[in-house]
């Protein structure tokens, strides 16, 4: 599975664990169609993100100006939420390959101001893995 499909399979299953109460596992294997394989880099993305959600959670919300986790809409929360965790975790895909993946993203998932406030937010973030 190519990194940009797994990372739409990602977002998918992380959603759907944010809006019920989903296990990981059972959240990938709705995403997956018949005969497909998660492979290791949508588990990690899916099963790292919500390991690490709380400090995931901090970091978004010291870059998170006049807005709060809460009222961000489900898809935006949940490109951040991913693209934070692969910034820091898949420390051997560049950050800006995160950051063009993330925006794709949310041009395809997201409303006409996402994909740009994506952008600013995760720019924000970049700054605090560089130092």
């Amino acid at each position: 599975m190519k990194r940009s499909k797994a990372r739409e399979k990602a977002l998918q299953a992380i959603f759907q664990m944010d809006v019920s109460d989903l296990e990981p596992k059972e959240a990938v294997q709705n995403v997956l169609e018949e005969g497909e394989k998660a492979d290791d880099f949508l588990n990690n993305i899916v099963f790292g993100t919500m390991e690490h959600r709380e400090e995931i959670d901090s970091t978004l919300k010291q870059h998170l100006e006049k807005w709060s986790l809460d009222r961000l809409g489900t898809v935006d929360r949940t490109i951040l939420r991913m693209t934070v965790y692969e910034m820091k975790y898949e420390t051997e895909i560049p950050v800006n390959v995160s950051i063009d993946e993330a925006i794709e993203l949310a041009k395809v998932f997201g409303d006409e101001k996402s994909s740009s406030f994506i952008n600013a937010v995760l720019s924000k973030v970049k700054t605090t893995f560089e130092n």
